[in-house]
């Protein structure tokens, strides 16, 4: 049996603009706007296969709380977005709140390295842990700093396996990467709100779950091809979210819903809940 569970790993608030991006200036206006939006949850997914427990980002560390946990010249973390973690919302008491030991997790699939994805790493064990190269690359030094990336947050000697888009892909996405060997659970390529950005894609006999990190923040977002106000490229951002919309119209056409799990999303739990209890 092939199972998709939420953790909430706590929540956060950032300026409307980041979540629909408008122009002109649509990367300046999350610095300069003065409303927040409503709490926002971080979400982590853990998926039960026969083969194992595979965890999907690994959510923010109760540590962003803490005064010197982002650097004090960080504009976007000064100025563009504000953090409500617990304690008893990291990553690993979330886990065993389900009855699974962090160490007994089969592999963590990153979507990206921002510090909302990858800071409960520091909660985990060594675990193989899965990103794409450009992803990691990207995260080096003070430019990674720039972008969100905080490698000092990681466990000492972390070191990531680079995802190998290897598998025949599910069209309409161009590569794919199977982490089971029934291909139920895979790595797609879902590049925009970073270069490389990536998404799991499980599929049970009933439904096809789209675990999509910040493809977009809501599915609202995803029907409308509204890419957000920090993707730096909106060309690739754009690609990705009409990639996932016809994927999402084959599957209605062969009658297997299609639940889209983005990370900030108020209502994918809600439908996720829903989807399991058909």
């Amino acid at each position: 049996m092939i199972r998709v569970h939420a953790l909430r790993t706590g929540s956060v608030f950032v300026r409307p603009s980041q979540i629909i991006g408008r122009a002109p200036f649509r990367r300046l206006r999350p610095f300069l706007e003065r409303g927040w939006s409503a709490a926002l949850p971080i979400l982590a997914f853990l998926i039960e296969h026969p083969e194992g427990l595979f965890l999907v980002d690994s959510g923010e560390s109760p540590r962003a709380m803490t005064r010197s946990y982002f650097p004090p010249w960080h504009p976007y973390f000064r100025l563009a977005v504000r953090f409500a973690i617990a304690d008893e919302q990291a990553i690993d008491v979330q886990l065993r709140t389900l009855g699974v030991a962090p160490s007994d997790l089969r592999a963590v699939v990153l979507t990206h390295f921002h510090t909302d994805h990858a800071g409960g790493l520091a909660h985990l064990p060594p675990l193989r842990t899965l990103v794409t190269r450009i992803e990691w690359q990207l995260a080096q030094g003070t430019a990674g700093q720039v972008r969100g990336y905080f490698l000092d947050h990681l466990p000492q000697g972390f070191r990531p396996e680079f995802i190998r888009f290897d598998a025949d892909p599910p069209a309409p996405f161009p590569r794919a990467m199977s982490l089971t060997s029934d291909g139920a659970v895979m790595i797609v390529p879902t590049p925009g709100h970073t270069s490389g950005h990536v998404s799991v894609l499980v599929t049970t006999p009933a439904q096809r779950f789209l675990i999509a990190g910040d493809v977009s923040y809501t599915e609202a977002a995803l029907a409308a091809r509204a890419i957000d106000g920090v993707s730096p490229n909106p060309r690739s951002a754009r690609k990705t979210l009409a990639t996932i919309a016809a994927f999402a119209e084959a599957s209605a056409a062969a009658a297997r819903p299609f639940i889209y799990l983005p990370t900030h999303d108020p209502d994918s739990e809600a439908r996720l809940d829903a989807a399991i209890s058909r």
